[in-house]
């Protein structure tokens, strides 16, 4: 392997076995979660394009790294223990949420045009919360309570409706021992939420929204999923142009979390998000998500929000949002098989019961005969 000294190397893991009997030092593991890889697909890149591709066996990473200076088989290094390293568990009020499996985080949106069930409850909280507590019996480990649509086009809203929407809902919800995140970008918003007792900040706009919800997210506890969205204010989805989506969103996202480690929020408090359907065309979409397992060398646990996203009608004859249900799930496994460890959905017990068939070969796998 031979990268010109001006090119920054990314590792990715790939080449993933079903379990790693027998092939002690020729694997890894993935983020201290239940998939081993073989390999690292090593991608060079120089002045914004990719300048090389290798696909170097486990065991013979340091033969490869003679070939390039010191400075990038440092970094290299760093990045793939970032990669292989335990992701902690959240403490999530009375609730550990362990990230060596993925968990399923159901959408609770309170909004006239949601996804979710929550939209048919939007002036009836305790029907809405009714929603998530059989979303969390169904095995949804969070609950992701949202008071305003993100979607193209869809209009802000006014920070007092916001709450009126879902603290009720989160208040409910937090008396019955509920998992909560309170998707939300407004500062003013995560202040009540988390004093209604919601547990962590899922924000869209990665504390940019708002100039005060990073100082808010500091002073609390909570752990704060970070999206990647290209646009800014109130257009999260426009100005969007990639020659190289899955890099650039790492890049963007690796930026943006060592700004707020440096403004005094733990890395492990953050959770980072790619932001499938935000600014993305469908090649964009399929680009990251064929390389998800590069987002683990961010060094933090990473959420993915596919669930019944445009790509999928796309990819099915235009389908419609509620006939989007096989490739919702098809684009949760393959999150699960990339070792994602947050998978945000609408449809929980139908996902849950693909995680258990796909943790049941996992286990028989990784069970020694």
């Amino acid at each position: 392997m031979s990268a010109a000294p001006t090119a920054r190397l990314y590792p990715r893991a790939t080449g993933f076995i079903d379990a790693p009997f027998g092939f002690d030092g020729q694997f890894a593991r993935l983020a201290g979660g239940l998939q081993f890889f073989s390999a690292w697909e090593i991608i060079a890149v120089d002045g914004g394009r990719r300048s090389g591709q290798w696909l170097i066996p486990v065991e013979r990473i340091d033969d490869a790294l003679s070939g390039v200076s010191t400075e990038q088989a440092t970094a290299l290094r760093e990045m793939m223990a970032r990669a292989t390293g335990q992701r902690a568990p959240l403490i999530l009020g009375e609730r550990t949420i362990r990230l060596d499996q993925p968990q399923v985080m159901g959408i609770l949106n309170i909004t006239p045009d949601s996804f979710s069930g929550g939209s048919d409850h939007i002036d009836d909280p305790g029907s809405a919360a009714a929603i998530g507590v059989e979303m969390a019996a169904a095995g949804a480990s969070i609950i992701d309570v949202g008071g305003e649509s993100t979607r193209p086009g869809a209009v802000t809203v006014w920070e007092e409706d916001e709450k009126a929407r879902v603290l009720p809902v989160i208040s409910r919800l937090a008396a019955s021992g509920t998992a909560i995140s309170l998707d939300s970008r407004k500062a003013a918003v995560m202040e009540a939420g988390l004093a209604a007792g919601a547990h962590m900040i899922n924000d869209v706009s990665a504390l940019l929204f708002d100039d005060r919800a990073l100082s808010v997210v500091l002073r609390s506890s909570a752990p704060v999923v970070l999206m990647h969205a290209p646009g800014k204010q109130h257009d999260l989805h426009s100005g969007a142009r990639y020659s190289d989506p899955l890099i650039e969103v790492f890049d963007w996202l690796e930026d943006r979390i060592a700004a707020v480690v440096a403004a005094g929020i733990p890395l492990n408090r953050i959770i980072a998000d790619p932001g499938i359907g935000f600014g993305k065309g469908v090649a964009d979409n399929l680009a990251i998500l064929n390389g998800l397992s590069l987002f683990h060398c961010l060094g933090v646990p990473v959420l993915l929000g596919a669930s019944r996203k445009r790509i999928v009608g796309a990819l099915s004859n235009e389908a419609p949002v509620d006939k989007r249900l096989g490739g919702s799930v098809a684009l949760a496994l393959k999150g699960a098989e990339q070792g994602i460890q947050i998978l945000r959905v609408h449809d929980v017990a139908e996902t849950v019961q693909a995680l258990h068939v796909w943790r049941g070969m996992r286990d028989a796998a990784l069970s020694p005969r």
